[in-house]
């Protein structure tokens, strides 16, 4: 009997594989060495092997599309339904196997390597920024304990941080001192990493074309634009430009019922990555709107105007989601939206 469908359970050392044939009767469902899974699929005909998109999915895929199958990669939640009861490795490729035979199940795109190396470094920065961030409240937390308050903004820690490794130590005791000149010098370093990661960055961006038409959407800087061609890949996955918004959480929740609409809050699901970056591109561009209306399009300043802020922005991120996957599918440049 020949294999048709394989759910496959990703794990660091053994895996669990599921396999059917056409009509749906169990083939084989057993646990495979990490050294020996590829060896195993070699031996099967080309077939459909569904997986949850986790951890190292992305590799696998690769890898098993290498020798013949066709591979899909699936959300873990949209698979949970498929659980029959209890939860083991068995279970779970059971489940895998059964999702990935739905007409209606969502699939995700394989990322190359490029792809997920581009996005390794926007982890690193990410990680680093928020390292940063951890050591200059620490670093403002305890010059406050001994009555010095630093300005707001970051650059006012990084001046505070040179001039402490430059000698000029506040009012403290010893101790406390050689420990802020510890997390100074931790804090410089971090700076450091952060703008030699930045530049990596900016570097791939200029060289994507993508890349570079969407860095001439007012709000959408070299960061944004590698994030995003890096992640979507290909935007023609997205049926439409509200497609990719709701991807990114950026749509409403839908709650309606009885013929009642009823919206609420952004969802909030997809990649936190760069919906954090979408918005707050586009809450410089809502500042800039309040600041100087004259120097933004209409639709912003009105939305700016009649709007909440942060209601205006996440609005604003919404439609710049859409203009995205416009210019991403029919490699169009950036028009200003119409009022």
């Amino acid at each position: 009997m020949t294999v048709k469908t394989v759910g496959l359970d990703l794990a660091k050392d053994v895996f669990q594989v599921h396999g059917i044939s056409e009509n749906g009767r169990v083939i084989f469902n057993r646990a495979i060495k990490r050294a020996k899974l590829l060896a195993f699929f070699e031996t099967l005909p080309p077939c459909l092997v569904g997986m949850e998109a986790c951890g190292s999915s992305h590799h696998w895929g690769r890898q098993l599309r290498k020798l013949g199958h066709e591979v899909k990669l699936m959300p873990a939640g949209y698979v949970k339904p498929y659980v029959k009861r209890g939860k083991s490795d068995a279970v779970d490729a059971e489940a895998i196997c059964e999702a990935v035979r739905r007409p209606t199940m969502r699939f995700v795109e394989i990322k190359t390597e490029d792809q997920q190396a581009i996005l390794a470094i926007h982890r690193t920065r990410d990680l680093a920024v928020r390292q940063r961030t951890q050591l200059a409240n620490m670093i403002r937390s305890l010059l406050r304990e001994f009555g010095h308050i630093l300005p707001i903004g970051i650059e006012a820690v990084a001046a505070f941080a040179k001039r402490h490794l430059d000698g000029d130590h506040p009012d403290m005791p010893e101790i406390a001192n050689g420990l802020l000149g510890v997390q100074c010098y931790q804090f410089l370093g971090l700076n450091e990493r952060i703008a030699g990661y930045s530049k990596m960055i900016e570097q791939h961006a200029m060289m994507s074309a993508d890349a570079r038409r969407l860095m001439r959407m007012p709000g959408i800087g070299p960061i944004t634009a590698s994030a995003i061609v890096a992640t979507i890949g290909d935007a023609k996955q997205f049926r439409t430009g509200r497609d990719l918004a709701a991807w990114l959480g950026l749509t409403p929740l839908n709650k309606s019922s009885g013929g009642k609409e009823r919206l609420g809050k952004i969802t909030k699901q997809g990649d936190r990555y760069i919906r954090k970056l979408l918005v707050v591109g586009m809450t410089s561009r809502a500042v800039m709107a309040k600041r100087s209306p004259q120097k933004v399009d209409l639709w912003t300043a009105k939305i700016v105007a009649d709007k909440p802020f942060r209601l205006a922005t996440v609005a604003m991120a919404n439609k710049a989601a859409r203009a995205v996957w416009a210019m991403l599918t029919k490699k169009q440049e950036y028009r200003q939206p119409a009022f």
